[in-house]
């Protein structure tokens, strides 16, 4: 929203007064514009960091009981490293202009903000980004990784190459952005159209987490001696699903939060059109996705084990939320719908590659965020509208847009470089820093402290203590207080077509 003084002084009369009166009235409507916007993006900044906490929460139902403080304790850290790296290195990295398209110079530390562009707020926003995407890799390599591992790779990616990548794509210098800077050329003369994420975030951490749990190798007991899949079920379908809830909340934070300010208009001053609408429909395209995607994966599932399993429709909700990430601004709702189905099917896809190919990675993270990221940012290129791109990044007539939507294909070239370009960057950056722990034997723990449990040997105690009269003291002896008892279903072989009745067991942990 603008004011003019002198358009507005001919309205307050012909008084000598009139041209003061309207100086005062629009510098505090530019004020109380700048207040709105501020708090829009403040509170955005809230949500997305209530993610850590979905995080956390999934991450703790995903694992074994004997591994919940270790995973929770590394939620923590990726919060706390993530803000100290990303004020030092990590904002001047990704948006510190001036600088040249590769990466930022300036802002280290937060010196010279608050400024014109960038206040104080964009600097909270932009850190929950990251933390979300160290957050995504700590789910691939749970329940066999060393902290100081966690420290080490957490530090690195938000302090340096989650901003370079941010920077590429979402800076005003950067060499793919599709709002680059007025003048300065486009890739294939459109840029990236990633809103909100898919390849900056959900793809940046998927592949960081593909390198360190390729290089660990899978947990001991996920594949059995006939290389056939072993389940390695998570302790708690309650945290799961909190968890996903709480994502699901936060993602309304991630997504439409990513126009930075409200208050704009597209139309005519007074008329329906204007950011607060497209906030709106980003939202709605959020909700339609991921619940297409979550009922797919209830179906498809369905289908191929004969459960209806709530983990997997948790997972296939957040797959359908992080590819209409990269498009939630551009798209229709009804295309939206097409985003969610097609992602519910190529995180199963993935899910048995990975089973195939003996790839272990306890929350799927580097086949959902990966997986479902990519394709999301495809999704992008095929299906975003005209108007709305125009509207979202406008200042450069015949921009680019959808191909089925009858925009051509530069779009979609666009977004096969950074497809290809992330997965370079990230390989090159984050295979070899895991590769370096390994060989240091900084990575992983040992056999016995794996099958003993994290928190057990790592932290000091369970995070869960039972003291039943039929469970098994520390000595081993049945019977007894004071013992530490958890009780899980039996490990099965994947996979089942048919249900099979469930039988427990007692195991000490």
């Amino acid at each position: 929203m603008s004011c003019s003084s002198s358009d507005l002084a001919p309205l307050l009369g012909s008084s000598a007064n009139a041209s003061a009166a309207a100086d005062y009235i629009c510098n505090q409507f530019t004020d109380a514009g700048y207040a709105i916007d501020t708090t829009y993006l403040l509170f955005s900044a809230y949500l997305v960091f209530s993610m850590q906490l979905g995080f956390a929460m999934l991450c703790a139902g995903s694992v074994r009981a004997k591994n919940t403080m270790n995973i929770m304790l590394t939620n923590v850290l990726d919060a706390a490293a993530g803000g100290l790296f990303y004020y030092l290195f990590g904002f001047a990295f990704a948006f510190g202009a001036p600088s040249n398209g590769f990466i930022g110079k300036h802002f280290f530390g937060l010196k010279e903000v608050p400024e014109p562009n960038f206040d104080y707020s964009n600097f909270l926003y932009q850190w929950a980004f990251a933390i979300a995407a160290a957050g995504i890799t700590s789910g691939s390599i749970a329940e066999r990784t060393q902290f100081v591992a966690y420290l080490i790779y957490s530090s690195f990616l938000t302090g340096f190459v989650y901003p370079v990548v941010s920077h590429w794509f979402w800076s005003g210098d950067g060499w793919a952005a599709a709002a680059r800077n007025p003048g300065e050329s486009l890739l294939f003369k459109s840029g990236v159209i990633d809103f909100a994420g898919s390849g900056v975030v959900h793809l940046v951490g998927g592949i960081a987490g593909l390198w360190g749990a390729l290089i660990e190798g899978p947990r001991i007991g996920r594949f059995d001696h006939g290389g056939r899949s072993v389940a390695l079920r998570g302790h708690s379908a309650t945290l799961v699903v909190l968890g996903t809830f709480l994502l699901w909340f936060g993602w309304y934070g991630f997504n439409p939060g990513s126009f930075n300010v409200i208050s704009k208009t597209y139309g005519p001053s007074g008329s329906i059109h204007g950011q607060w609408s497209a906030v709106g429909r980003t939202a709605v395209t959020t909700t339609l996705a991921g619940c297409t995607a979550a009922l797919t994966t209830l179906f498809g599932k369905r289908l191929q084990t004969g459960h209806w399993n709530v983990a997997d429709v948790c997972n296939g909700l957040l797959g359908g939320f992080a590819a209409i990430t990269a498009g939630c601004s551009v798209v229709d709702p009804w295309a939206a719908i097409i985003c969610g189905f097609v992602s519910a099917w190529v995180l199963i896809g993935l899910n048995k590659l990975a089973a195939a190919l003996k790839f272990d990675d306890p929350l799927e993270a580097a086949q959902l965020h990966g997986g479902c990221g990519a394709w999301g940012i495809i999704f992008t290129a095929l299906f975003a509208r005209e108007r709305y791109v125009n509207e979202v990044y406008p200042g450069r007539a015949g921009r680019p847009y959808g191909l089925f939507m009858g925009g051509g294909g530069r779009l979609l070239a666009a977004h096969i470089v950074q497809i290809l370009v992330i997965v370079g960057w990230v390989s090159a950056t984050m295979g070899p820093l895991f590769y370096a722990l390994h060989k240091f034997g900084l990575l992983r723990i040992s056999g016995e402290d794996e099958m003993a449990g994290m928190d057990l040997t790592r932290h000091g105690g369970f995070a869960y203590v039972y003291h039943d009269d039929d469970s098994i003291t520390q000595n081993g002896s049945p019977g007894g207080g004071g013992g530490f008892m958890l009780k899980s279903s039996v490990v099965r072989v994947e996979p089942r077509t048919t249900p099979a009745a469930a039988t427990n067991q007692e195991q000490t942990v």
